[in-house]
């Protein structure tokens, strides 16, 4: 594939800064993921959900996640076949693998919107990682009558393994421990997710490394976020980058490319794949 000079610079502008930067500030959005196979739709929908597709109209698993299933007994059917191929039987994708490679010396720290584990599951410390949006391998209380989650792992492979006809059996629906409500999955789409005593020690995690390095020269690097939550990571990289003049703002995405004027001078901007990107940064 032959570069545009334009690329190469802003790819040499980019290794420069894992190189001098005295601190990395991740900002990790689907796009990463998806530039990692990860795709919701198209041959790797068909091939796990064309059943639900034939039956409900379903397109994508994205908004498969969304659809109002008549029973339990189908609303798990879908959701273990979901988190088990996204969380569980997958490989690390190698963005997150080239990411690990440059960083792993140096002083990182990932805020993440994904829920598919890959950053923990691909060698990053458990400790510089803050997953906001919750984790597909985590149940919750359906009514967040308290703020604790539960690890699904062993009773999703049962509902993927025992499941037929697009439901599984009554006996394997969770339910809360506490007040034997119907259990979900601990992803924020509403005012019932459940921030548990985990999420809290990230979220004062990610808060320590700001205060302790948020004038220095850090990089806020932004791969693949797009607008659906653009608050939570772009716009507060934005403004951090814009109170420290010695920072630097990096997004890489394959769609979006706009930086405000404010801190154009203080942006490197590559629209591009971002799996393509890293490879060339290591």
């Amino acid at each position: 594939m032959k570069f545009t000079e334009s690329y190469l610079n802003n790819i040499k502008k980019l290794k420069e800064e894992f190189n001098t930067a005295d601190a990395i500030l991740i900002g990790a959005g689907a796009g990463l993921s998806a530039s990692a196979g990860f795709d919701y739709s198209g041959e790797r929908f068909e091939k796990y959900f064309s059943d639900f597709k034939e039956k409900y109209g379903i397109t994508d698993m994205y908004s498969g996640g969304f659809y109002d299933f008549d029973t339990l007994e189908e609303y798990w059917a879908w959701w273990s076949r979901h988190i088990l191929i996204n969380r569980y039987d997958c490989e690390v994708g190698k963005p997150y693998k080239d990411l690990f490679s440059i960083v792993k010396d140096k002083n990182y720290f990932v805020l993440t919107t994904n829920v598919d584990h890959q950053f923990q599951r691909g060698g990053f410390d458990k400790k510089r990682l803050f997953y906001t949006q919750g984790d597909y391998g985590l149940f919750q209380c359906s009514n967040g009558c308290h703020n604790k989650t539960y690890d699904n792992e062993e009773l999703v492979r049962k509902m993927v393994t025992q499941q037929k006809d697009m439901k599984i059996s009554t006996e394997l629906i969770p339910r809360c421990p506490k007040c034997n409500k119907p259990m979900t999955m601990n992803l924020r789409c509403d005012d019932l997710f459940v921030q548990d005593e985990g999420w809290y020690l990230a979220c004062n995690r990610y808060q320590d490394f700001i205060r302790r390095n948020g004038n220095s020269h850090i990089l806020y690097l932004e791969l693949g976020v797009g607008m659906n939550t653009p608050s939570i990571i772009k716009y507060s990289f934005w403004q951090m980058t814009a109170k420290n003049k010695n920072a630097v703002y990096c997004s890489v995405n394959s769609e979006l490319s706009y930086v405000p004027n404010e801190i154009q001078n203080q942006s490197v901007v590559i629209k591009s794949d971002i799996a393509m990107v890293l490879e060339g940064c290591v």
